[in-house]
């Protein structure tokens, strides 16, 4: 372990580092940070986090750079997350409150979170698989056309127009509204089938064919796999970055959906803990240039950002954390 003063100096190199893009000489540490010793000391210090692997000399006769190992002892030392300011805070609120659904919802996070970071965003859809049903309606569009309402507890709308096989009354139809809100209210989506494969026969016989139709409507939606979804915003924030693999490799593995999912599942063994994923500790080769700061959100879903390993740790993990919370909070409310 390194002791008070070695971690002041490694955690100034980040800084520097992070700020200047330039690799960071002992007399720059010196003069911009009161560390309270000589550079010769800061130098013998230097020395010692070079030797355990801590920061490296990309150059001869040039500063130091902090490795992925420094990194991830700088954010594991970290004591405090950078808060955002109220302004920020309220101008976050204000842009995600006004999501109409839950596509609005994502697409509003993810341009969000790239712009607060300028790094790329990266936000997982809520899986249907670990939802509720919150409310389902039928809207009579004409004596043999409704439309179908599916909305969730995470804050998904799914909606189809049916056509039935047949004229039904608007009485009817809301009386099978009624008997699904009733069968369904608050039941998990993977329950659904076992709790309406019954219904059609409560039902009188004339309103069979109808109920049926519309159930073969729900079953469907509920087969399609939307947790497999994600969207990322801002790659063009990765333009100029230093990447060991190169830009190109970093912007191919983003375009693979498998691997961001992966990616983010493997940030996922505490849902609502801020995971920091650092340079080599990432499995794939293409991303090991980077670094990802991810969370979870609403229900089991994740978000996160992708950037270079200098990345500015601090106002990053507090953007995502922040960001996180709000999208949960507007789910849970809608």
């Amino acid at each position: 372990m390194l002791d008070d003063r070695k971690l002041a100096v490694l955690r100034a190199i980040v800084e520097d580092y992070v700020s200047t893009n330039e690799p960071v000489g002992s007399k720059a540490l010196a003069d911009r940070h009161n560390l309270n010793v000589s550079p010769a000391t800061v130098r013998n210090d230097m020395a010692a986090l070079e030797e355990q692997g801590y920061i490296t000399q990309p150059h001869t006769s040039a500063g130091r750079v902090p490795t992925d190992k420094g990194y991830r002892l700088f954010v594991d030392k970290l004591s405090q997350i950078k808060p955002l300011s109220g302004a920020e805070r309220r101008a976050i609120e204000t842009f995600l409150a006004g999501a109409v659904d839950l596509d609005d919802v994502v697409t509003r996070t993810v341009r969000l979170l790239a712009q607060l970071t300028r790094q790329v965003a990266v936000v997982q859809y809520p899986a249907l698989s670990q939802s509720t049903v919150r409310h389902l309606e039928l809207v009579p569009l004409t004596d043999r056309r409704v439309m179908f309402v599916l909305i969730t507890n995470t804050g998904r709308v799914e909606q189809r127009v049916i056509e039935l096989p047949e004229r039904i009354e608007e009485s009817r139809i809301a009386h099978l509204r009624a008997m699904l809100n009733a069968c369904l209210d608050g039941c998990g989506l993977s329950q659904v089938p076992d709790q309406v494969s019954d219904l059609p026969q409560r039902l009188p016989v004339e309103d069979r064919p109808a109920a049926a139709t519309i159930l073969s409507v729900l079953l469907e939606t509920l087969v399609e796999r939307h947790d497999e979804k994600i969207v990322f915003a801002g790659a063009a924030n990765l333009a100029g970055a230093d990447f060991t693999t190169g830009l190109r490799d970093v912007l191919e593995a983003l375009e693979e959906q498998v691997v961001l999912m992966r990616l983010l599942g493997e940030t996922s063994d505490m849902p609502t803990t801020l995971t920091v994923r650092i340079g080599s500790e990432n499995p794939y080769t293409g991303l090991r240039g980077t670094s990802l700061v991810a969370t979870g959100y609403g229900s089991g879903a994740r978000l996160g950002v992708l950037g270079p390993t200098r990345m500015d740790y601090p106002v990053t993990m507090g953007a995502v954390r922040a960001v996180a919370r709000y999208v949960s909070q507007i789910l849970a409310a809608s």
